[in-house]
């Protein structure tokens, strides 16, 4: 349902701008390469992540995606990720989810350019709606102990309280980065 209610106040926004427009996964998709289309799950990233010496090859699959056209025919391409409080932040095993596992996926398929090479995109973002505040600095913190070479680090990840969130709805929203800098998304 809290896909759901994003995507719907996400379309609502988008629908009062004429200066942007919504670009649909569907039509992300049919822009992706030829064998990136030919895939069964086209949007599922397939990552090496290492941890304590180990390299353990992870899936993500993003809650949503979706990417924000401008006038200008650029676009900002985005992957949501919709936390509801019930996942752990952090885990000793790899092996085991956890919020701090599913980011270090994201850094490492940055690192790797799994955008580009996957996707054709030159730059996306990983936006997180989670429900306090608490939590919010609590994966931040987890954020800040990631490292990944050759990756952007905490200003991949953009965070948001889903009630704040709400109120204003995903585009007027400050949205704020790993490292606590505030930005929009148009």
């Amino acid at each position: 349902m809290e896909i759901i209610d994003f995507q719907v106040s996400l379309d609502r926004a988008l629908r009062q701008r004429d200066d942007i427009s919504l670009i649909r996964s569907d039509e992300l998709i049919s822009e992706f390469p030829k064998q990136t289309r030919s895939m069964r799950n086209p949007l599922i990233m397939r990552v090496g992540v290492s941890h304590n010496g180990k390299t353990q090859e992870i899936g993500l699959v993003p809650d949503l995606t979706f990417g924000v056209r401008f006038s200008d025919s650029s676009r900002r391409c985005f992957m949501v990720e919709i936390d509801r409080g019930t996942m752990p932040i952090m885990r000793a095993d790899l092996a085991q989810t956890s919020v701090a596992r599913k980011m270090q996926a994201y850094l490492a398929a940055h690192s790797a350019k799994k955008h580009e090479t996957q996707f054709g995109w030159k730059a996306f973002r990983v936006l997180i709606v989670t429900p306090d505040r608490s939590r919010a600095q609590s994966m931040k913190e987890a954020l800040l102990r990631l490292s990944e070479a050759r990756s952007i680090g905490p200003a991949l990840f953009l965070f948001a309280l889903r009630d704040e969130l709400r109120a204003s709805g995903p585009i007027a929203y400050d949205w704020e980065d790993g490292a606590g800098r505030r930005t929009r998304l148009a």
